[in-house]
């Protein structure tokens, strides 16, 4: 990735932060657990802000969290040609790693489920983001497909297993 789409990242978040009165500092780093999910994490600095500033900011269930990272991905890529575009993970003490951990723990219980069961499994409550890690964590499954069913806010990722053409 470009150094200036880090900077570019950083700035922009340092910048929303300021406006809403929550000044810290940001430090962008390179992230790539597997190769479909490289992003540029932007790491807010939680020195400064309070616990109350914090929980604030990341939201119930992350939902705040969700929403900049939302405005992060689609503001820093307006205009981009798709090859130049990059994913925009923000983090606020440590709650996407700990998320993405979870999310592993449950697409693995999930699959894990369906294998003994035969019987589909839905994963409700989660984000488009976070359906499109499922996904991806669940794809070294030869056995397993998932997809996503439903309309936002309902919206569900299904795992089950492979059926045979």
């Amino acid at each position: 990735m470009p150094e200036n789409q880090m900077q570019r990242g950083q700035q922009w978040l340092e910048q929303l932060l300021q406006q809403v009165g929550l000044p810290a500092a940001v430090s962008p780093q390179i992230q790539t657990p597997t190769p479909e999910l490289e992003s540029c994490w932007l790491t807010i600095d939680s020195q400064p802000l309070t616990p109350e500033q914090i929980q604030l900011l990341i939201g119930a269930e992350g939902t705040v969290l969700d929403s900049i990272q939302y405005l992060a991905n689609t503001i820093l890529n307006i205009g981009q040609p798709p090859e130049a575009q990059q994913a925009y993970t923000i983090e606020l003490n440590g709650y996407r790693a700990r998320r993405q951990a979870e999310l592993q723990r449950l697409a693995v219980e999930a699959a894990e489920q369906v294998r003994a069961t035969g019987v589909e499994f839905e994963m409700k409550s989660l984000s488009s983001a976070e359906r499109r890690q499922v996904h991806t964590f669940l794809k070294v499954y030869e056995d397993i497909e998932t997809e996503s069913r439903g309309r936002e806010p309902d919206r569900r990722l299904v795992v089950r297993r492979l059926v045979n053409s």
